[in-house]
């Protein structure tokens, strides 16, 4: 894994391709959901915070059971969700979800403050923007708005997930 914040422009650039990374302005992060109605300002204040990282297809993000401290966005790439079956006395991992750019991942641990509920791979080169739980901490206290704003686009992603996890319970019990 490589990983860098905004200003070191050694792997990205905020306004352009460099070494790979994708394009990441705020016209380009605005359309994901966990960026949801933040303004270019706000915007502004919390980018020092955000690290982007990268990895290489069949690289673990996290581990189940591991601690994770930080959210990932997925901003070029893709990941595998995959979890131990519960049933399996083998241990076998089962694929529960693959996640694409404007994907967020690790916020459940965010929340519950919890060891991973699931491994996270990268199935190509991916790379990702992350916070970490102290980071968010201080955009809490520096600017309540946009704190709030990104907690309430967590919550919704989060219920969004269970929902579709209630149709697919449903449609095999059935």
């Amino acid at each position: 894994m490589t990983g860098t914040g905004w200003n070191n422009v050694g792997h990205c650039s905020i306004l352009g391709v460099m070494g790979g990374c994708p394009s990441l302005d705020f016209q380009h992060l605005s359309q994901y959901s966990l960026f949801g109605g933040i303004t270019s300002e706000a915007f502004e204040t919390i980018r020092p915070l955000i690290h982007i990282v990268h990895y290489e297809s069949g690289e673990i993000i996290i581990e189940e059971g591991a601690v994770n401290d930080r959210l990932y966005c997925i901003c070029e790439g893709s990941v595998e969700v995959v979890k131990r079956a519960v049933d399996e006395r083998d241990g076998a991992l089962r694929r529960i979800a693959e996640m694409r750019p404007g994907d967020t991942f690790g916020e459940m641990e965010l929340i519950d403050i919890q060891p991973c509920a699931a491994t996270v791979r990268a199935t190509e080169e991916t790379w990702a923007l992350t916070l970490s739980n102290h980071d968010l901490y201080r955009v809490s206290k520096t600017d309540m708005k946009t704190y709030a704003l990104i907690m309430m686009n967590l919550a919704r992603e989060l219920s969004r997930r269970i929902r579709r996890m209630d149709d697919l319970i449903a449609q095999h019990r059935l």
